[in-house]
């Protein structure tokens, strides 16, 4: 029985085949060479290569170059000629690389997804516009909301009855005017709605010195803090399937923005409200915080196997698609 060698020791093949689950057939059969590929003849029915070059030749004719090869044989046997079949003509194309869509393909050019970053409050605002179902069947009220990425604060709200470009540019310009935005200060980011692309909109923000960006179209991810404040005021207990007049939508949203800006603690601003990071008392509310948990502690610190309890931290910095840093470091460097 052959043998293999290992590091001096011969094991018979059973027996490493037995190991391995493998049978000695396929052992043996590994042994061998594979044996060349034989050349592919050539079917009887096959053209040959000057029928193929009369082919080409007729597929190029001034009548025929922009037909496809169905209108050319539907031609053909109109003509009572027969050269060969449709996906004939289709391999001869291929051959010579000239099988393509003809017509004009729009392509729309990649883009980049924006990249914008708030590290304080009235640095970065996110706007959007969503639709309240109204009293009837296809009647609905338009809600315009203002967000401040960074501390989560509703800036600016209204309902009409009308998406319009000059209703939003009335809410801009109010909006900065009350929240006292200096030129080269803010940015707006909203995505590609027409009152959001609106010249009367780009205008005045040009006007009032305000950068603003475009999420890319069909990606819901780059305007995900509108996004979610609509979510969370739709799934909010009390919202109702439909409103009976703009009034009734206009004291609702007022009773809700009053509750998610004073009374809500967002669980992505360390749990503090809105109002408190967007007007500075963050310091404040994290400071009592801590003397209360430092308390709760010395009291019972038997209670805290992880040691003294802290407050969470608020974020310092807050991105619309953070960059992916591709860089890695040399551990060896």
């Amino acid at each position: 029985m052959r043998t293999v060698s290992e590091k001096g020791t011969q094991l018979g093949v059973a027996l490493l085949c037995s190991a391995f689950a493998l049978s000695r057939a396929t052992y043996y059969r590994s042994l061998k060479p594979a044996p060349a590929a034989l050349p592919r003849r050539r079917p009887a029915r096959a053209l040959s290569d000057e029928e193929r070059t009369e082919v080409l030749a007729l597929l190029h004719e001034p009548r025929f170059v922009d037909q496809s090869p169905s209108e050319i044989c539907a031609t053909l046997l109109d003509e009572g000629k027969y050269v060969c079949s449709e996906r004939t003509m289709y391999r001869v194309l291929a051959e010579n690389n000239e099988v393509r869509e003809r017509r004009d393909q729009l392509v729309h050019a990649k883009r980049k997804a924006p990249e914008l970053l708030a590290t304080k409050p009235n640095e970065l605002w996110s706007w959007d516009i969503t639709k309240l179902l109204g009293p009837g069947r296809w009647t609905y009220f338009h809600l315009y909301v203002i967000l401040d990425v960074f501390s989560r604060y509703i800036v600016g709200w209204m309902v009409a009855h009308r998406e319009s470009a000059a209703l939003a540019e009335k809410l801009i310009s109010e909006t900065c005017l009350r929240q006292e935005i200096t030129r080269d200060q803010l940015t707006i980011h909203a995505d590609n709605g027409s009152s959001m692309a609106s010249k009367p909109v780009a205008f005045l923000l040009s006007d009032l010195g305000v950068v603003k960006t475009h999420s890319r179209p069909h990606v819901s991810n780059d305007n995900p803090f509108s996004e979610a404040h609509f979510k969370t005021l739709k799934y909010r207990p009390g919202f109702p399937d439909r409103f009976g007049c703009i009034e009734d939508a206009r004291t609702f949203c007022k009773t809700f923005f009053y509750w998610y800006n004073c009374l809500h603690h967002h669980s992505g601003i360390a749990l503090l409200t809105p109002h408190d990071l967007h007007h500075g008392f963050a310091t404040m509310r994290q400071d009592a915080r801590s003397l209360i948990l430092a308390h709760a502690y010395a009291k019972h610190p038997q209670r805290f196997p992880n040691g003294p309890p802290r407050v969470a931290a608020v974020p310092k910095e807050v991105w619309i698609n953070k960059p992916t840093d591709t860089t890695t470091e040399n551990p060896t460097q």
